[in-house]
């Protein structure tokens, strides 16, 4: 394909320090691929007001007014989250022309100097390229174990995702297309796109520093995207629940077993003084019931939330 129509999606949530540099910085990363003639000039930001409660729409608006060609947002009317903004981006580009669009997050700590190379990818035929952080030298000892640790559990529960990879990718219009099939109200795009993609195209980078602001991605966020996502994708917990109550009734088979026994032969081995091996006892089998019942309840309320079948997210302002 020769120079497609690029779109950039930018979620942006109380990103008024670091917005315009970013607006600059990629409207210049366009015009050096239009002059390049690696994309269209008919290509464009377009920005996602996730409910920001700062000036952030209102630099969107600014820009906008300087340069529609360029710049066009929708905001919406309250937070949904990174990524219903993420989805909406996507999903809201059928109002325009375009052959595909890369999502980049609004700190630019995703390095744009590889959009090129997500384009490439795109012209050899890739419609879904991701992008894949080379290391975490950057992150915290905390969170460089939370991070490893999420996609480890992610794969072993049945929610597969591409290990180091956030939402920083290219999607093809075709891809795209697939993707509005996808109804469902809790979506967890990195396993809807393990669907889509058979054989996704892999663009490496490095993670810069971010230069103004602070990270609105928390480890309570990180945690949360890892239930929606296991419980979006798998029914592995469910099974865990049940062979651990297996296992308990098995432990208390044994347990009974080995009463009658003593009564029978008056063994007192089997019998330990004292109530604190009770205590434990019932106090780790209490613990295993909660923590089942939370998994279920888990399911549960990802059931309840779809069958409500409420809008994923509500366009306040759109700048076209």
């Amino acid at each position: 394909m020769q120079n497609p129509v690029l779109a950039l999606v930018i979620p942006c949530y109380n990103e008024e320090e670091v917005l315009q540099k970013t607006i600059d910085r990629l409207c210049s990363v366009l015009s050096e691929l239009e002059q390049k003639q690696e994309i269209s000039e008919k290509s464009f930001l377009f920005l996602v007001n996730d409910g920001s409660k700062d000036k952030t729409f209102s630099i969107i608006e600014e820009n906008h007014k300087n340069n529609p060609q360029k710049i066009k947002a929708i905001s919406f009317v309250r937070n949904f989250g990174n990524q219903k903004a993420i989805l909406a981006g996507m999903l809201e580009l059928k109002n325009f022309e375009f052959d595909c669009c890369i999502t980049i997050d609004a700190d630019l700590q995703q390095d744009e100097n590889k959009i090129s190379e997500f384009v490439q990818k795109f012209k050899e035929g890739n419609d879904l390229v991701y992008g894949v952080k080379n290391d975490r030298n950057d992150d915290s000892v905390i969170k460089k174990i939370c991070a490893l640790s999420f996609y480890k559990v992610m794969n072993l529960l049945g929610a597969k995702t591409c290990p180091n990879h956030s939402e920083y990718r290219l999607v093809g219009r075709k891809t795209v297309e697939a993707l509005s099939e996808y109804s469902e109200h809790n979506i967890f795009l990195r396993g809807v796109f393990q669907e889509l993609g058979n054989n996704p195209a892999i663009v490496y980078y490095d993670v810069k520093k971010r230069e103004a602001g602070k990270s609105k991605f928390s480890m309570f966020d990180l945690f949360s995207l890892a239930i929606q996502g296991i419980t979006s994708f798998s029914t592995v917990p469910l099974r865990l629940v049940t062979f651990t109550g297996i296992l308990i009734s098995f432990c208390s088979f044994l347990l009974g077993l080995s009463a009658i026994l003593e009564k029978l032969f008056n063994l007192s081995v089997l019998t330990v003084p004292g109530w604190a091996t009770i205590v434990a006892a019932i106090s780790f089998i209490g613990g295993i019931q909660i923590l089942c019942i939370g998994i279920i309840g888990e399911y549960l309320g990802q059931i309840f939330t779809e069958v409500k079948a409420r809008p994923r997210y509500i366009v306040d302002k759109v700048l076209d």
